[in-house]
This record gives structure tokens, C-alpha cells and sequence, in this order.
């Protein structure tokens, strides 16, 4: 009787064991629980670090991701502030080359868009036409009062100095050398009583404060006239 007591007792606890969820396993001498309660949190546990883990990567990529941007944007900064300061040295660059632009050929004189070139030695009328033409230029031929006050002012310091004009062709019929005549707003610039074609003068030349009639073949300073360059201001 007692020893059915023992096996009913024993039966009970195991049914009531596996009823709760809870198995053994016996090794050796000894045995240790394990519950399905425990096997779930196991693999909870097991869940929760893989996304950590996850999270964690996650982070960092982004962490990386918004350093190479701060980093691109860095350098494209740098590289627009690089394309300024070029541009501002190209800039005063060019202003400079601008400022070294001459206008004029050295030993030239520049005024409203023209060069002139005022001679140190003296020949005839004829020969400074030549003279002028040798270096691309054009005896002088007067187009304004501002440009006769010029010459005039500069060929009055220097002594008489030829310009382009001359009655050669008919007398008392003064033509400039290009072919066309003396406008009479002009006339008022010979000196008085000139010209007077004394001894057959039949070119112009500055003298004094105005023009003279001469013998052609006196040498005299002369005046060469060429358009400037221009220099881009842009």
C-alpha cells in the first residue's frame, strides 16, 4: 500500500510538472530545470541585440554619410572661393595690361583718338611727306579747331613746322594732301596778311600763333598723323 502511494505521488508530481511547462533532464547524480519560459527569453534576449547591433550600424553609416557631406561641402566652398580669387587676379591682370597699353607708338603724342609725331630734324615739304609715309602715317591734315589749338600750342614751341597742304596744283587754291580743300572756317588761322605766296610759297606750314605760306623746299620740322590702338577697358 505504501509503496502505491509512493507511485501515485510521483505520478501526480509529474503530471503537475508538465502541466506547468516544466521538464527535467537528469545528468548523472544531479538534474536542472529548463522552462519553456526561459527558452523564450533566451531568444528575446538574442532578438534584442541583433537590433541593437542593427541600430548601431545604422548610426554609424549615417554618421559617415553626414560627414562625407559636411566634407564635400567643404571642398566645393573651397573650390568656389578658389574660382573667385582666380577670377579677381585675372581681373587685376588685365587692368594692368591695360594700363601698360600704349595708345600710341613710343616718341608719339596721343590726342582725341589720334597719334602725332613731331619730327627733331628738319626736311623739305616733300621729303616729310615721305618721312610720314614710311611709318604708316600721313603728314598732318587739320579736322577741328581742338586739333589746330593742339598743334598749334606744341609746333610753336618747337619753330616752323609743316602741315599737309599746299597750293601746288593752282595757286591761291589750298587742297590738303588727302585731296580736299581747306574749309573756309579754317582761313581764319593764317597769320595776317598770309598767305602772300612771296618768292613762289605754295605749302603751309605753323609759324608763330597760326599758319604761313612757304617755299616748299625750306626744310622745316613736319607732323605725322596715325589713328591710336585702342586699349579694352572691358
Amino acid at each position: 500500500m505504501s509503496d502505491f502511494r509512493e507511485a501515485r505521488t510521483q505520478q501526480l508530481e509529474n503530471e503537475e510538472l508538465m502541466t506547468g511547462g516544466i521538464r527535467y533532464s537528469i545528468k548523472g547524480s544531479g538534474s536542472q530545470p529548463t522552462s519553456r519560459f526561459n527558452l523564450f527569453a533566451g531568444c528575446h534576449h538574442h532578438g534584442l541585440a541583433l537590433l541593437v547591433l542593427k541600430l548601431l550600424s545604422f548610426t554609424i553609416l549615417a554618421g559617415l554619410l553626414v560627414a562625407v557631406l559636411i566634407q564635400g561641402s567643404k571642398v566645393s566652398c573651397s573650390q568656389g572661393q578658389s574660382k573667385h580669387e582666380i577670377n579677381q587676379e585675372l581681373s587685376q591682370l588685365k587692368a594692368g595690361v591695360d594700363r601698360l597699353c600704349r595708345r600710341c607708338p613710343w616718341d608719339w603724342t596721343f590726342f582725341q583718338g589720334n597719334c602725332y609725331f613731331f619730327s627733331k630734324s628738319q626736311r623739305n615739304w616733300k621729303s616729310s611727306i615721305t618721312a610720314c609715309q614710311e611709318v604708316g602715317a600721313q603728314i598732318v591734315i587739320i579736322e577741328s579747331d581742338e586739333e589746330q589749338s593742339f598743334l598749334q600750342q606744341t609746333s610753336k614751341n618747337k619753330g616752323q613746322t609743316w602741315m599737309g597742304m599746299s597750293d601746288l596744283n593752282e595757286e591761291s587754291t589750298w587742297h590738303w594732301v588727302d585731296g580736299s580743300p581747306l574749309s573756309s572756317s579754317f582761313k581764319k588761322y593764317w597769320n595776317k596778311g598770309e598767305p602772300n605766296n612771296a618768292g613762289e610759297e605754295d605749302c603751309a606750314e605753323f609759324s608763330g600763333g597760326g599758319w604761313n605760306d612757304a617755299s616748299c623746299d625750306t626744310e622745316k620740322f613736319w607732323i605725322c598723323k596715325n589713328s591710336s590702338l585702342s586699349c579694352s577697358n572691358n
